[in-house]
């Protein structure tokens, strides 16, 4: 099963915590490891990394831009992009961005297949456009 697939590896849980007990940092693995990954991506703005500047995904740039057509367009392509560059254990099959203007945000949704594996999952990510 997918899940338990030693292709997809382990890593940090993100955000990262500790467990006093074991004195050890906190693992994720499996689905939960590409969806935290997948959400640290979404995150990251471009150049924030100072070791890999070119790490994360733009979408901080569109902020406070007018939600049209073409800005749903170049986000949906910034996505895929991000996803091609920063996590090479899926591919993106489908990817959506739809707008909810009342609440001010952005429902990124990703539907992915795993690579080791071709089992197929989907990712719902909610991106605020107004200051929580």
């Amino acid at each position: 099963m997918a899940i338990e697939d030693p292709f997809i590896g382990t890593g940090w849980s993100f955000p990262p915590s500790f467990d006093k007990k074991a004195a050890a940092v906190t693992m994720s693995s499996g689905i939960r490891d590409i969806e935290e990954s997948l959400r640290i991506i979404f995150t990251t703005a471009l150049g924030e990394r100072i070791m890999n500047p070119l790490f994360g995904c733009a979408l901080d740039d569109s902020v406070f831009e007018v939600m049209n057509a073409s800005r749903l367009a170049y986000i949906e392509n910034l996505i895929r992009t991000a996803i091609i560059y920063h996590e090479a254990r899926i591919d993106a099959d489908q990817v959506t961005v739809e707008p909810d203007q009342v609440a001010g945000l952005l429902l990124i949704g990703v539907g992915y297949k795993v690579r080791g594996s071709n089992s197929r999952f989907n990712f719902v990510y909610p991106y605020y456009l107004n200051e929580g």
